[in-house]
């Protein structure tokens, strides 16, 4: 089944109804989905007329809004790949993208052409589109009415249909290949964890999100702010217009709703409206779960667990986490993820991150499995998991077979407790290993902030020495890092040290950048024995 077939369904069943409201308050533009399905069977008739075929991906720089959902959805109507790649990460990331999924076309808003400056690799592209206006060497991709409207392509169920990257923080980026039966199958999980009902209107923050939206029928508002950096948006405006478009519900990484809940804080404001707010891409950690629920009064805060590969993977609640929960998480057990969504399969087995697990039967398997509380390594499987990378370059780390059956690794550390709840205990490359024992990074920082006047946490590891750093709050108590230290005497901690920002990831800025964090590390002196 082609995914754009569920999408026009949408558009039957609901043309007039809107798709997508984006732009500032009061300039706000509506698109709905039958306008939405009209224009993507023009762009895709103008894409399929310039030689764009089935199988042939295409680079897409298009701001989060109708013309870019527009764009993929012409794309996969043709059997084409829509190719996303992060524009934060500078360009020789994109560079290396480009090498590895070789898109035979780049569509792209007339300022992000300027890249064909900076990246040989797209210009080597040969078909080059912009959205609109005049750019040389690019085709104006903006049909107008009349403009012929091309049929939906009939594919394979494993036809690729979206190619995204990893960041590539911990080590090479990975292309993720989604196909069309995979998106199909995270659709119908997304609907259910997330309670999909049509006609709802979203805050959309998130592109993977809003595709889902679209497949559900609900409407999608898109936050009016710089999405390419959650965790500095002015979140007045959000407010506002979570207000004026009566949102329901919104999806977001923590650094965005961080904004969202400070202002609420510093005004003695809530957001009335929603009902139900998910939170993900990054760890949600308790102290904040407490706040931000707090400016819910008429909603619940829900923390998913998943990754590029495998989402949703867990979530809980707020309201299910128990006050003995708080306190096992501030008591350096670590963070607690939820039950396992129900389509999916979630074991720990023994901790071999880095080296590659051969061919299992299901017999050999099942021994590995641990007993409730013993840490290992996360490992999943189910129709919404990635089955590979792109070339299969980076499978054999993080993919290994049961009986033919495909599971991934996802790199992170955790355990089932005895009500089979998973609780995470950081990234396997994070593990702290020495001659004390061993040390678990959500551990530590989950305990290190419910310490008051901490924003941030990340346990670190020199040679033979352990290291907390710690970001305060802007203009809160500044935490002594003796008496934090000493509170977490059961780590062994060598070093507490503030710093004035932890580095974290340019996309979600909620997650710790361990690359620059590493850097950090090594300009700081050894602690004095």
């Amino acid at each position: 089944m082609n995914l754009c077939e569920v999408l026009v369904r949408q558009a039957v069943a609901r043309p007039d109804a809107p798709a997508i409201v984006e732009g500032a308050p009061g300039r706000e533009r509506t698109t709905t989905f039958a306008g939405l399905a009209v224009a993507s069977a023009r762009i895709a008739a103008a894409l399929a007329a310039a030689g764009l075929g089935p199988g042939e991906a295409a680079l897409v720089f298009v701001p989060m809004g109708a013309k870019l959902y527009a764009v993929i959805l012409a794309l996969l109507r043709i059997g084409a790949t829509a190719m996303m790649v992060d524009p934060s990460a500078g360009p020789r990331h994109i560079g290396r993208c480009c090498a590895r999924a070789r898109p035979r076309a780049f569509v792209a808003v007339p300022k992000a052409h300027l890249l064909r400056l900076a990246v040989p690799e797209i210009r080597a592209v040969p078909r080059k589109f912009t959205t609109h206006g005049w750019i040389p060497g690019a085709a104006r991709l903006d049909p107008g009415a009349g403009a012929r409207e091309a049929p939906i392509a009939p594919v394979a169920v494993d036809a690729p249909a979206l190619i995204t990257f990893t960041s590539g923080s911990t080590g090479e980026p990975k292309a993720v290949v989604r196909s069309h039966g995979f998106l199909v199958e995270q659709h119908r999980v997304l609907a259910r964890t997330l309670e999909d009902r049509p006609g709802e209107r979203d805050l959309a923050t998130l592109p993977v999100f809003l595709l889902a939206n679209l497949a559900s029928g609900i409407t999608s508002v898109i936050a009016h702010a710089d999405l390419r950096r959650p965790g500095r948006i002015d979140p007045v405006p959000v407010i506002e217009q979570i207000a004026r478009q009566r949102v329901e519900r919104m999806a977001a990484s923590p650094a965005f709703l961080e904004r969202l809940v400070e202002r609420c804080e510093a005004e003695g404001g809530v957001l009335d409206g929603l009902k139900r707010v998910y939170v993900g891409g990054a760890p949600v950690f308790p102290g904040f779960v407490r706040r931000a629920q707090a400016v819910l009064p008429h909603g619940e805060l829900v923390a998913v667990y998943g990754s590029t590969e495998a989402e949703p993977i867990a979530h809980v609640g707020a309201r299910e986490i128990a006050d003995d929960d708080y306190a096992a998480m501030l008591a350096g057990r670590g963070l607690l993820a939820g039950a396992p969504v129900a389509e999916i399969e979630a074991r720990v087995i023994a901790n071999r991150w880095g080296t590659p697990i051969g061919p299992l039967t299901r017999a050999a398997f099942d021994a590995e499995r641990l007993a409730p509380g013993t840490p290992g390594e996360i490992v999943v499987s189910g129709p919404h998991v990635v089955r590979g990378y792109l070339d299969g370059r980076g499978d054999a780390e993080t993919k290994f077979e049961v009986d033919g059956v495909r599971w991934h690794r996802t790199g992170d550390l955790g355990y089932f407790d005895a009500r089979g709840r998973l609780w995470l205990l950081g990234r396997c490359a994070g593990l702290v290993n020495d001659a004390r024992g061993t040390l678990y990074p959500f551990a530590v920082e989950c305990s290190a902030l419910g310490v008051a006047g901490v924003r941030r946490a990340a346990l670190a590891a020199g040679v033979g020495w352990r290291l907390l750093l710690v970001e305060p709050m802007p203009n809160g108590p500044v935490p002594d890092p003796e008496a934090l230290r000493h509170r977490l005497a059961w780590a062994e901690l060598d070093r507490v040290v503030l710093v004035e920002a932890i580095p974290m990831d340019p996309r979600h800025n909620a997650k710790v950048d361990y690359a620059a964090l590493e850097r950090v590390v090594r300009r700081l002196p050894e602690p004095v024995a």
